[in-house]
């Protein structure tokens, strides 16, 4: 057993299969054998599991570092986030951080490099929001004149429409006009067959000529028997009977002159010429068809354009003032405009008021004439009609753009000269154009604030900026030549480390006011 047990050992430890063992017995190499096995299985489980633990050491890593990478992407991504949204905030709060900084500097150094003109003096335009500078601009108050119109849509309605008939039956041989084209009055348009009513004619001539020869035969009868009357040859039955005969024969001539005139008339309808001056519409009926007086259609649609009219309508508290306006003036000038108010389409007058309103709307209809001579206005065509009711003389005009709607009413800011605003309530009067009329409140001479007003209040400071080259600055760029202030010169040399700006207003251009046409300025740090 001995010998078994170290023979067992030599062969684990030498990891010699028990088939090459050197020497060893049968039972002694089935033990070795069997041992060996033990060996070898046991080794193998202790290595799968170490390579396992190993790939879930590798596995666990990865893991690990995709997690700090999402996390680094998430904070990144934060940060940029609140840095676009925080916008004109987070440059102010750093503007005002580097200028309390450069404020402890700025006693040294002057303020060259983080204070400035604005941190020596306790945060500049950036700093307290009691001594913050708003860029604005401004506009003159003055008096003038300022015309009152009633703006109204309407819609251009001919002077006249005609449709040209047939006044007769027959072929239509001839179509003498162009559709589309402008024609005057008593121009040839069409022809029918004239040959029947020529034939017609002719049998009405020749039967008024045998009626006028038995009427004069007739006369010459009773001369002769008034004659053998007097002479007592004749009775006095025979003379009024031969008057009679003469009177019938004045009447069957006069009948034949009638039907004559008639058939000479039809001659005249088969020649169809325009009733009234102006354009023709598209043809309705060909040449070579037989046309009938009682056909609906007719031959074509004629409208009168010059002058023409437009039909539009107003509102009924707008009647008085209209109907005192044209007792005094007579009349009113109107124009007509396009659909965007854009071009002056004809010049003309009030000519005519609706006699009453419709109760379903609670408007009266008006209709203005144009002369129309170069043919800008054409049959229902919408356009917006301008009426002028009132020219007010010598009062008091704002922009509109510097009235503020409040609590209180309505109010403009008021520019001092000490570059601080001031709340006034006004009152206001006609509209017009973008001016108004400022009744009380106001004088003129006055400056108010148009533009940048969105931040003030009163006794807000203030620095005016010239119209018009407000944040014109590109990112990155300089602002346009001319467009910096005073104190913009004076601080422009805080930017910190010499960087170029961002624009006039400090801030990317497409950060300006949303809610006007012009972007609004912004502020710049300095």
């Amino acid at each position: 057993m001995p010998m078994m047990t170290d023979a067992a050992d030599q062969i684990a430890r030498r990891d010699v299969p028990p088939a090459q063992s050197h020497g060893l017995a049968g039972a002694d190499a089935s033990v070795a054998g069997a041992s060996w096995a033990v060996s070898a299985r046991g080794r193998t489980t202790v290595s799968s599991k170490a390579g396992l633990r190993e790939r879930g050491a590798v596995l666990w890593r990865w893991l690990l570092g995709i997690v700090v990478v999402v996390m680094a992407g998430g904070a990144t991504w934060q940060w940029y986030a609140n840095r676009d949204k925080t916008g004109p905030v987070g440059a102010e709060q750093a503007a005002g951080a580097g200028a309390e900084k450069g404020g402890e500097k700025g006693g040294e150094k002057g303020g060259e490099k983080g204070g400035g003109r604005g941190a020596g003096k306790g945060g500049g335009r950036f700093g307290d929001p009691a001594n913050r500078v708003t860029p604005v601009s401004v506009a003159t108050i003055a008096t003038g004149d300022l015309e009152v119109y009633i703006n109204a849509l309407g819609t251009v309605t001919p002077l006249r429409t005609v449709t040209v008939r047939a006044r007769v039956d027959g072929e239509l041989v001839k179509v003498l006009f162009r559709e589309g084209q402008m024609v005057r009055e008593g121009e040839l348009l069409a022809e029918i067959d004239p040959r029947p009513f020529l034939v017609q004619q002719t049998q009405m001539e020749g039967q008024m000529a045998r009626d006028e020869a038995l009427l004069a035969n007739a006369r010459i009868d009773l001369e002769r028997y008034r004659t053998l009357f007097a002479q007592d040859s004749i009775a006095r039955q025979q003379v009024d009977t031969q008057a009679s005969l003469v009177r019938q024969l004045e009447g069957t001539v006069r009948m034949d002159a009638g039907q004559l005139d008639n058939v000479r008339l039809q001659l005249t309808y088969a020649r169809i010429t325009a009733p009234i001056s102006g354009r023709i519409g598209l043809r309705q009926v060909d040449q070579g068809n037989i046309v009938h007086a009682s056909d609906a259609n007719g031959l074509a649609v004629i409208t009168q354009t010059q002058p023409v009219a437009v039909i539009y309508t107003i509102p009924q508290d707008s009647l008085s003032g209209v109907m005192r306006r044209q007792a005094a003036a007579g009349r009113l000038p109107a124009q007509a405009w396009d659909r965007e108010q854009k071009r002056l389409l004809a010049r003309g007058f009030l000519a005519s008021i609706d006699n009453q309103i419709d109760v379903t709307t609670g408007t009266l209809r008006l209709k203005a004439q144009f002369d129309n001579r170069d043919a800008e206005l054409f049959p229902n065509q919408f356009v917006n009609v301008r009426m002028l009711v009132d020219t007010l003389r010598g009062v008091v005009i704002a922009p509109a753009a510097a009235v503020q709607r409040g609590v209180q009413g309505l109010f403009v800011y008021v520019a001092k000269d000490d570059n601080t605003v001031a709340v006034r309530v006004i009152t206001t009067g006609a509209n017009e154009a973008g001016r108004v009329e400022v009744t009380s409140g106001l004088v003129a001479g006055e400056r108010v604030v148009v533009d940048g007003m969105d931040r003030l209040r009163e006794g807000a400071k203030i620095e005016i900026i010239e119209a018009g080259r407000q944040g014109r600055g590109g990112r990155g760029g300089k602002p346009e030549a001319g467009a910096r202030t005073e104190k913009a010169d004076q601080g422009g040399k805080a930017d910190q480390g010499g960087k170029p700006p961002r624009g006039e207003g400090g801030e990317r251009p497409d950060r300006g006011d949303k809610g006007g046409s012009e972007r609004r300025p912004q502020r710049a740090p300095q």
